[in-house]
């Protein structure tokens, strides 16, 4: 059997904050918390996830501070490009996007870019290849 990724464990400076955002901009919930001695630890996974893929939170950490063209981030597929817009319009409204919506070429598609509330930047994207529905990569 060859590794296979389960999660991301983000120590962020607000927990509450950051639940808030994965709960609205990316669907995902919460699947398990726990806390003791000052720790709080929250699981969230994009629904029929929970056993795949989960990103770990816990609180204590720092928020980052990333320049606006400081490309690592979080990726998320949506199901057309007017929900990249439908996402970006809501992030430009509460002041956390970062990238515009652009297109780029095969395999990169149509994107936006937001941030979270600990710096973490979250990319929204439509026609690349991955995801649901995604057609497989183009040999090179």
């Amino acid at each position: 059997m060859y590794p296979r990724i389960t999660h991301i464990a983000l120590h962020v400076e607000d927990l509450d904050a950051c639940v808030d955002f994965y709960r609205e901009y990316c669907a995902m919930a919460v699947t398990h918390r726990r806390g003791g001695e000052g720790q709080r630890i929250v699981w969230m996974a994009e629904p029929g996830r929970e056993g795949d893929f989960i990103f770990v939170m816990m609180n204590g950490g720092h928020n980052l501070d990333l320049p606006e063209r400081d490309y690592r981030h979080f990726g998320f597929a949506l199901q057309s490009r007017a929900a990249v817009d439908a996402i970006a319009a809501r992030a430009r409204r509460a002041g956390c996007l970062v990238w515009e919506p652009r297109d780029e070429p095969y395999p990169v598609g149509y994107y936006c870019g937001l941030k979270d509330p600990n710096g973490n930047f979250v990319e929204f994207s439509y026609g690349q290849p991955l995801g649901p529905g995604a057609e497989p990569l183009e040999a090179s």
